[in-house]
């Protein structure tokens, strides 16, 4: 049986979409929507936990118990959605990735994409579980120079904590929302928990690793919103500072740390931005690879040899390279990025509601089944990303904003 050790998983950093969202968010409205970050944290908190002991308990991932419960035609509404935003959501993270070895080297992100993808299937073929998820793991801690470039810019505590209660915006409403819809989808996107319940699954979890899966989930979700409330705040000092109140290319982010670390501040960035999306492109590339193989019934799992899962290891070599082709042809990552988050979030009741399904289903969950609180605050928080992306996509996309 494989060690509670070993799901300490790289989820816990920072991803493209985590510093897009939060850094266009301190940048327009400084501290006001932290309260956003911080609902949105409280929510994963609660769906990790949920496919931990979900997966600990059934034996079953989500992806398995949504086809097993609800029939495979039901199933395949989700799949398809999932497929389509993991496809966005890879190829925005390629294009992090990219950027950050523009930023080093001056050659264009667009020659990079493909070694990217390259580099990534290599590590997806050649690698296991543990080594992916306890190498990038370590290697995102680089992330937490956020957290110490907030302090070091020394924030107004007291008008953070003010922005930590949901408030209307004081202008720009449109963009607001919109914003706020980002960051929801970069916080809860469903293939975090949905990749956490198969790796619970692949490690072999059983009712006996339920605690340490509540401390993963309270500890890990929270260190990540930590970094994402660290990094607008970084933006809300600095960016607005220099008179940038929009972020519209990645190649401002750089100077978020610029002011407060110097030449190593830029270095730090680099590090940050590419370890981070290095390590989601594996992690999204390998649930989307899950996702298929759950869903149609074949052989999977990372720790196999490639000819042990042929099929699942198609899945994610075809995967990497189809994402970075629009950053190839030069699509720009930020807008990709932000409409992939935005997308996210509205479509998180299609795997969220038939996955609180199954928690209440004592078939599958007997007694560990949710309480009333755990599904009332998820049910509120999904509903209100949902109705703000029905509000604000439109806005956003046909300019009303």
């Amino acid at each position: 049986m494989a060690e509670p050790a070993r799901r300490r998983r790289r989820s816990f950093g920072l991803q493209i979409g985590s510093i897009a969202t939060a850094a266009q968010a301190g940048a327009r409205f400084k501290y006001q929507l932290v309260w956003s970050v911080l609902l949105a944290t409280i929510c994963i908190v609660f769906l990790v936990e949920m496919a931990g002991r979900f997966a600990a308990v059934s034996r079953h991932t989500i992806a398995d118990g949504i086809r097993e419960r609800f029939g495979f035609n039901a199933f395949l509404i989700s799949l398809v959605a999932n497929i389509l935003l993991n496809f966005m959501v890879i190829a925005a993270e390629i294009g992090g990735v990219a950027i950050a070895l523009e930023l080093a080297t001056d050659i264009s992100y667009r020659w990079w994409a493909l070694p990217v993808s390259l580099a990534a299937w290599l590590f997806l073929w050649k690698g296991t579980f543990g080594l992916i998820e306890k190498g990038v793991a370590l290697l995102g801690l680089v992330t937490l120079c956020f957290v110490v470039a907030a302090f070091m810019a020394k924030p107004d505590w007291w008008q953070i904590a003010s922005g930590a209660l949901p408030s209307l915006p004081r202008h720009d409403a449109g963009n607001y929302w919109f914003i706020a819809v980002s960051i929801f989808g970069a916080s809860i996107s469903p293939y975090l928990f949905m990749f956490y319940s198969s790796g619970a699954v692949e490690d072999q979890w059983d009712e006996s690793f339920l605690g340490t899966n509540r401390a993963i989930a309270g500890l890990g979700m929270s260190f990540g919103g930590m970094i994402s409330i660290a990094v607008l705040i970084v933006a809300g000092i600095v960016l607005s500072a220099r008179g940038i109140s929009q972020v519209d290319d990645y190649h401002q982010l750089p100077l978020l740390m610029l002011p407060i670390f110097g030449f190593w501040g830029f270095l730090l960035f680099i590090a940050s931005l590419g370890i981070a999306c290095f390590g989601a492109t594996l992690e999204i590339g390998l649930q989307q690879a899950y996702l298929v193989a759950q869903g149609f019934g074949w052989n999977w799992g990372e720790n196999k040899k490639p000819r042990e899962d042929p099929a699942f290891s198609t899945v994610y070599t075809l995967s990497l390279p189809l994402a970075a082709l629009p950053m190839a042809l030069g699509a720009d990552p930020l807008q990709i990025t932000i409409l992939a988050m935005a997308l996210t979030a509205a479509s998180l009741p299609l795997t969220v509601v038939p996955f609180l399904f199954l928690l209440n289903d004592e078939r599958y969950v007997g007694q560990h089944k949710n309480g009333k609180f755990s599904n009332a605050a998820v049910i509120i928080i999904i509903a209100l990303a949902f109705v703000l992306a029905v509000v604000a996509l439109p806005l956003q996309i046909f300019g009303g904003s």
